[in-house]
């Protein structure tokens, strides 16, 4: 039951599979019953004209055998009357005595049907055939009178073979004597003609079942082919796919515990330390405000004020890093300007920012997404770049959002140079990607130009005028 329903529920693989080889199929069979029409056409042309050729042989075949007799006795029916009895009876013996192969021989009958001559089947003569027809009702001794006083002419019809008794098709000849009212004839069994025929058909049918054959082997074979390429590639690609889910997550476990370690650094180089001063000022002056010396308690306990505003501070500017309330509050220009301007009191780096009024209309990935990319290329100008300026342009346009992030410093190196994977870059890349973004970087090594990274977002993660940047609310492009 179950691999009945997953035959009509395929997965993915099975989808892939079905797509490339129902195309096949198709194509295939098509050219099959193609090649079937054509090789039939084809050969029931050469059979018709092997049939036509044959035919047209025995015809003549025929009409020599006629045109012979009648020059054996023309000087007989020259000189007769149209009642010379003798003359009929020397006629009649010699076209009694004209007999050829197995079955053949000449035939007479009168015009009222009455059969003259007859030398293979004698007891046809003297009888009057008149209305005779064979065994599909197709009239004979009728058609021969009919022939005859026209002139001459053939005729199809079945007749008993005399060597063997049985029924086959003939093709006569007539011709008429019209002085006398003689139809005299002759025919020629074709079943020999269509025996050829037949096995021709036979072939030409045979043909075509091993044209098939080869065709559904050929078939077989590709769709085996298909078959194990699509499990390769499918075995082959999972493995990828599992490769690189170990990677990202990997990446995830390294991205976290990197962040982790950060916020630890910060906060035992910078609260810790901070608080450790606050708690041994506040110490001090409680040591000295025992001993009654207020005046000299005061300073230590300045001090631990002072501290205790920097470790507040402190722990504002880490809650920033980690997800700046300017962010979701005033949207994504003022949090790249306070972005900016820590980086430019940070560093030192004269840091420019420009940018047109956006008023919230991104929506949250976007901006999540653009304010982390912001902050990776601050962060490897202040590493890497020795820029002296820096400048930020984030703007909108009628195909989405481009954030434009500059610096005058040395630039990358070389891909082929550089010794580590960039995951700086990787991760920017990999976050405008999911958002059907593109990033571009620009830059020249040693040329003072510095460094671009361009980020640019489709249209559709700007909200419509009038909707709230909540999640899921986005622009829809028709």
């Amino acid at each position: 039951m179950a691999i009945f329903r997953s035959l009509f529920r395929p997965n993915y693989a099975q989808k892939l599979s079905i797509l490339a080889t129902l195309p096949l199929v198709v194509a295939v069979a098509a050219i099959a019953l193609l090649v079937a029409y054509q090789s039939r056409a084809s050969a029931e042309r050469e059979i018709q004209a092997l049939k036509h050729q044959l035919l047209e042989a025995k015809k003549a075949e025929l009409r020599n055998y006629v045109t012979q007799a009648r020059n054996g006795f023309s000087f007989i029916y020259g000189r007769a009357a149209p009642d010379d009895t003798e003359a009929k009876q020397q006629v009649a013996q010699i076209l009694s005595s004209m007999i050829y192969g197995t079955d053949g021989f000449f035939f007479v009958y009168d015009y009222n049907g009455t059969n003259l001559v007859s030398p293979r089947q004698t007891e046809f003569i003297t009888r009057n055939w008149s209305g005779l027809t064979d065994s599909q009702g197709t009239p004979v001794v009728d058609e021969f009178i009919s022939l005859a006083r026209q002139g001459a002419g053939w005729h199809t019809f079945m007749w008993q073979k005399p060597s063997t008794g049985e029924e086959a098709r003939m093709v006569a000849y007539v011709v008429g004597l019209q002085d006398w009212q003689w139809a005299v004839g002759t025919g020629v069994f074709i079943d020999d003609v269509l025996a050829s025929v037949a096995t021709a058909r036979a072939e030409v049918e045979a043909r075509v079942q091993r044209t098939f054959l080869y065709i559904g082997v050929i078939t077989l074979a590709a769709l085996i082919v298909v078959f194990a390429s699509g499990m390769v590639l499918n075995i082959r690609e999972r493995r990828l796919a599992d490769a690189k889910l170990k990677e990202l997550t990997q990446r995830v476990f390294d991205a976290q515990e990197d962040e982790r370690g950060r916020v630890a650094r910060e906060l035992h180089d910078g609260i810790s330390q901070l608080l450790v001063g606050v708690r041994y000022a506040l110490d001090n002056a409680r040591r000295l405000l025992k001993r009654g010396e207020v005046d000299r308690a005061l300073p230590p306990l300045d001090k631990g004020i002072d501290n205790l505003a920097g470790a507040i501070t402190e722990v504002r500017r880490i809650s920033r890093d980690l997800r700046p309330g300017v962010l979701d509050d005033l949207g994504l220009g003022p949090a790249l300007k306070a972005l900016t301007d820590d980086f430019a009191a940070r560093t030192g780096i004269e840091a420019n920012f420009s940018t047109v009024v956006f008023r919230n209309r991104l929506d949250s990935e976007a901006k999540i997404a653009l304010y982390r990319i912001a902050q990776e290329a601050l962060m490897n100008i202040e590493r890497h770049s020795g820029a002296t300026v820096m400048t930020m342009d984030l703007r909108g346009h009628a195909k989405g959002a481009t954030m434009r992030i500059s610096d005058n410093g040395c630039g990358l190196p070389p891909e082929q140079d550089r010794t580590g994977p960039g995951i700086g870059l990787r991760n920017m890349q990999e976050r405008i990607e999911q958002l059907d973004g593109t990033l571009r970087i620009l830059s020249s090594r040693g040329t003072q130009s510095g460094t671009v990274i361009e980020a640019i977002l489709p249209l559709s993660h700007l909200l419509a005028p009038g909707e709230t940047p909540g999640e899921d609310q986005r622009v829809k492009i028709s």
